[in-house]
């Protein structure tokens, strides 16, 4: 499965659990999604296409797994963690659909988006309806403490979104302003994924916020290497519409070094390319002034901060495998 980021390098056993409880996990996220009326359906069959790597609810499970003595015990993991991670996966699906309109993206995992093909009210309605679902799946639980946990992840991540709205254009923010928009936008909902997953194995809470600060790290890594993708990426190889970052004035970690960094004159000319959205003289400009090299050295520093925060477990397989999908986040094209 392409999307487990590249788990077929890992231990058989646990690779083939995994696939096992992910196939579960898709049946529980379309049977929430399934509808009486076709053009519904049509639409959440469209966009069932979104779901790509499988990060989130690859985090659940692994963090569940890691709670156990046995993780190859496939009793460790229920169908709570399976609700949780559709919930999981359902929220993040919403974002992107979302994040198409406001990106006027044309394509997503190599296909068309919702909002190319049916238009933003659509989109914008289709995003609602994923929303909807998650929650109304996720109380099926009946646990008011997992209820409250991702209702105030999802109010964190819109408001990592509204602030990033509200920067747009504007190149003078310093990075601790593009982290905090990381770590709600991105790295929070990751987090989550990693805390309740332990928690519903009956982690500790100590130890459960372990797995937690390991997914903001992990989030954060893997946000700095989309705003690599999206300046230096290949289209073909991403798998959707790149350029966009530029396009629209977002706040990316390598313009931010690169802004940040100049003499007053090559900052004058940075910003020049900037705002006439040149894409190939800000490329180079990127990789002359080393802001590639240090946004790829962030990532690789922020990858050892999430598996520090492993060493703290015993070293079990599924802790392997989590270890091994920290590198993974920023050791990839797509």
């Amino acid at each position: 499965m392409r999307g487990m980021l590249h788990l077929a390098h890992l231990d058989r056993s646990i690779a083939e659990l995994l696939a096992d409880q992910l196939e579960q996990v898709g049946v529980v996220f379309e049977r929430q999604l399934a509808s009486d009326l076709s053009a519904v359906n049509g639409l959440c069959l469209h966009v069932e296409r979104y779901r790509g790597k499988m990060l989130r609810p690859t985090l659940v499970l692994l963090s569940g797994l890691a709670v156990s003595e046995e993780p190859h015990d496939e009793e460790t993991l229920n169908e709570r963690h399976r609700v949780v991670a559709a919930v999981a996966e359902m929220i993040h699906m919403a974002t992107l659909v979302h994040d198409d309109v406001l990106d006027e993206a044309d394509v997503r995992r190599q296909g068309a988006t919702v909002n190319h093909l049916w238009g933003n009210e659509t989109a914008v309605m289709l995003g609602d309806y994923l929303i909807s679902n998650a929650f109304h799946l996720c109380s099926s639980l009946g646990d008011p403490a997992v209820n409250l946990a991702l209702g105030q992840v999802t109010n964190t991540l819109c408001e990592g979104e509204l602030v990033q709205l509200h920067h747009r254009n504007d190149y003078s923010i310093d990075e601790a302003t593009y982290f905090e928009i990381v770590r709600r936008k991105t790295a929070s909902l990751i987090g989550e994924c990693c805390r309740q997953g332990a928690l519903l194995s009956g982690a500790k809470p100590e130890h459960a916020e372990s797995l937690y600060r390991y997914g903001i790290a992990l989030g954060i890594a893997f946000q700095i290497q989309d705003d690599l993708l999206d300046l230096i990426g290949d289209e073909d190889i991403v798998g959707k519409s790149l350029g966009r970052d530029l396009e629209k004035g977002k706040l990316t970690l390598p313009v931010t070094h690169l802004v940040s960094q100049a003499n007053p004159e090559d900052r004058g000319e940075s910003l020049r390319v900037l705002k006439q959205r040149d894409a190939a003289a800000l490329r180079d400009r990127l990789r002359d002034h080393g802001s590639v090299a240090y946004a790829q050295e962030t990532a690789r520093r922020f990858v050892r901060e999430a598996k520090s925060e492993l060493e703290r477990w015993p070293s079990g397989r599924a802790v392997r495998m989590l270890q091994r999908m920290a590198d993974s986040v920023i050791d990839r094209s797509y």
